[in-house]
């Protein structure tokens, strides 16, 4: 039996949504990790993050994200100085793993799956905003950047609660999109830009919000984002300029498609609106039938 488009999105985000279960190995790993920060930086808080935390991860591709609390006098000045320390001793206790540093994280690649992946950030308590803890984190060039993740993940939910809950959803198509084309986008730019746009709207429908995000992404050239909550200075969309490049090659691809989708949907030619579609998420889209 045909599929509506909304059928279709629906049984994507299922797919999509990771499982509730977790593995022992993860939590092994976890633990592991945990006990190694604590006895080797007097690491005092350590605490889920990014994807998992915020409620956004992909079934299969995105990894665990942690923040490592460290007291200051266990840091140094130079964050670069900082993660080779961490990696070190990482990969001291875990020397088949391939420990590696990724700023503003070490990576533990666990395993053959992304999901295995665990990233460590060391973070530096600095202050309270709104209740909330605000942290150094290395930015990539030796030096530190501001970080709040409970103010980000609060200002997300609060965005996708008053858009009925189609805000986080979104977020995940078009990270998908990002994962099943190998787009070096940085998947927190995409939250946040993504969120900056939502906040507008009176309401989602994704079909349309795709295809409107797409062109504006590629229109703009990838523009660097103001933190909306105030808090990390500028968000970059990529790490390096050949990255941003691919990116926007991708882009425009991607809008080109999703435009071609949504002209299809409108004229009520679904099977072609699916057949759009799938190409954009890389033959991964529910079928028509």
């Amino acid at each position: 039996m045909p599929k509506t488009i909304s059928q279709g999105f629906d049984i994507l985000h299922t797919r999509l949504t990771p499982n509730t279960t977790e593995s022992n190995a993860v939590k092994n790993h976890r633990a592991s990790i945990k006990s190694c920060l604590e006895n080797n930086f007097g690491m005092i808080n350590f605490f889920k993050t990014g994807s998992n935390g915020i409620g956004t991860s992909i079934r299969g591709y995105s990894d665990t994200d942690y923040f490592a609390s460290i007291p200051t006098k266990n840091l140094k000045e130079n964050s670069a100085t900082t993660l080779r320390e961490i990696k070190e001793v990482l990969q001291k206790r875990f020397p088949t793993t391939g420990v590696y540093i990724d700023s503003p994280a070490v990576v533990c690649p666990f395993g053959t799956q992304n999901t295995e992946t665990t990233e460590i950030v060391p973070a530096d308590f600095i202050r309270l905003h709104n209740g909330n803890n605000i942290y150094d984190i290395p930015d990539g060039n030796s030096g530190w950047i501001k970080a709040g993740p409970k103010s980000h993940n609060q200002y997300v939910s609060e965005i996708n609660k008053n858009l009925y809950f189609k805000v986080k959803p979104l977020i995940r198509f078009i990270k998908a999109w990002k994962y099943y084309c190998n787009v070096p986008i940085s998947s927190f730019y995409l939250e946040m830009k993504i969120v900056q746009y939502a906040k507008d709207e009176r309401y989602i429908e994704y079909s349309i919000d795709i295809m409107k995000i797409m062109a504006s992404l590629l229109d703009n050239n990838l523009p660097a984002l103001l933190d909306p909550t105030g808090i990390s200075g500028y968000i970059y969309p990529c790490s390096t300029e050949a990255k941003k490049k691919d990116s926007l090659s991708k882009l425009a691809t991607a809008k080109r498609r999703s435009a071609n989708a949504r002209t299809s949907e409108y004229n009520g030619n679904l099977e072609d609106a699916f057949y759009w579609w799938n190409l954009f998420f890389n033959e991964k889209y529910p079928s028509y039938y």
